[in-house]
């Protein structure tokens, strides 16, 4: 619990003008992780929405790498004041500068056609090993590995294949991830789907590197970053109860990848997507980090 109550803080914003919020950051690692930054932009979002709506669709862009030393500010456009639906557009701003813009859509609540994807059939995370384990472990070797582990302190997180990041052996493009809170949250659906934003990029870029045996993490020949995020929530949800994080890449070329997810409850039913392109440039000089 500890640990959860350390990160809460960074996924929420704190009003500053009737468009205007401030989110921090944790100094503690020299980059600012993307879903913190796309968590700190729904809360601005929700900020300005009336309460009988709820985000359905975001779709952001990563434009500048963040410094964590410095707050982030966001500002929020109303675009839109629709009788079923709300659009706000939000720009990411350090030193007057955008790092990440964003559109989000906003809905009342409503009847209509149901289908869903049906879930895989998977190991159960009680069965499973817990992530933060392995990268504590793998980050006595590769010490780099330990500047992001801290987070999965706070998010449990079990990978069904069990691939590590330094494993330098190709892999189908697609793999299987629980992933919960370590704690309980609050009831309000901000909250959990600002969480779940989080953890949509969480070990989601690497998918596309699965069959080069490559990882942009533990000091490998791959500079990494996230181009674009986009997220769609189908159904209520608790993120902190067992979600399964299903991922695949079907497409990798032009130095980036693409990666597309469906977020399910332990009963099989889907409740969010998720797709992202992300920069995976080899290193001209094609030689690895040191730790």
């Amino acid at each position: 619990m500890a640990q959860l109550n350390d990160i809460l803080p960074y996924l929420d914003v704190e009003p500053l003008e009737a468009h205007l919020f401030r989110g921090q950051n944790d100094a503690s690692t020299p980059h600012v992780f993307g879903g913190q930054v796309l968590a700190q932009a729904i809360s601005a979002a929700y900020h300005t929405v009336a309460e009988d709506r709820a985000l359905h669709s975001l779709h952001s862009y990563f434009i500048r790498a963040g410094d964590w030393n410095r707050p982030i500010v966001y500002d929020v456009e109303r675009i839109r004041d629709g009788k079923s639906f709300t659009t706000r557009r939000v720009l990411a701003l350090q030193d007057g500068r955008a790092i990440l813009s964003m559109d989000a859509s906003f809905q009342t609540d409503e009847d209509g056609l149901e289908h869903a994807r049906k879930a895989p059939a998977v190991a159960k995370p009680e069965d499973l090993r817990s992530d933060y384990d392995r990268y504590m472990k793998l980050a006595e070797q590769h010490p780099r590995i330990g500047r992001f582990a801290f987070r999965y302190e706070a998010i449990e997180s079990r990978q069904v294949e069990g691939i590590l990041m330094t494993d330098p052996r190709p892999y189908p493009p697609h793999k299987n991830t629980w992933m919960k809170t370590n704690g309980p949250l609050s009831d309000r659906l901000s909250q959990h789907q600002a969480v779940l934003a989080y953890l949509s990029d969480m070990d989601f870029m690497s998918t596309s590197m699965l069959p080069h045996g490559r990882s942009p993490a533990g000091g490998d020949t791959i500079q990494g970053a996230s181009l674009d995020h986009s997220l769609w929530f189908h159904r209520p949800f608790r993120a902190d109860e067992w979600l399964l994080f299903e991922k695949e890449s079907p497409n990798a070329h032009g130095a980036r990848g693409f990666v597309r997810g469906h977020f399910y409850k332990e009963d099989g039913t889907l409740v969010a997507s998720a797709m992202q392109e992300c920069l995976i440039r080899p290193r001209p000089d094609g030689v690895k980090r040191k730790g």
